[in-house]
């Protein structure tokens, strides 16, 4: 079983769902059942996502809740731009969960190919042969010449 807590990108969704949890303490008593619960709701979809992908045995269910959290970081963004613009945080408080989110998200879309590619189901490695044959055929095209 993988160690969840090893990944940089667990830990810091970790460590940015405690800061929404932070910023939305402030929001507007209205907004309890929207706004703050829907961003808090996110914020920790994306590392409890994680959690339980690891903790699967196959690369394909990893990769699958890799997607969810995903989604959720992008629902996050979202959301705190719909907080900002409504003045409920402030404009920097924004700025630094979407730079945030935004390497959150790179950060899965590297696990997640890094997933696919390992897994012999996936077709990774049959992508990666593909791959490296038309490489092999675009050279030898190209020594070849006219």
């Amino acid at each position: 079983m993988r160690d969840i807590r090893n990944y940089d990108v667990f830990r810091l969704a970790d460590r940015l769902a405690l800061m929404v949890y932070r910023i939305t303490v402030s929001f507007p008593s209205e907004e309890k059942y929207g706004l703050v619960s829907q961003m808090r709701r996110a914020a920790l979809s994306i590392p409890i996502n994680l959690a339980e992908g690891a903790a699967r045995s196959g690369a394909r269910d990893f990769a699958h809740f890799v997607d969810m959290a995903l989604g959720s970081c992008e629902e996050v963004r979202c959301e705190a731009h719909v907080a900002s613009e409504l003045g409920y945080m402030r404009t920097a408080d924004c700025r630094q969960l979407d730079s945030s989110y935004e390497d959150v998200s790179k950060m899965l879309n590297k696990l997640r190919c890094k997933i696919r590619n390992s897994d012999p189901r996936s077709g990774g490695e049959r992508r990666k042969a593909e791959g490296e044959r038309r490489s092999t055929a675009s050279k030898e095209e190209a020594s070849n010449g006219p």
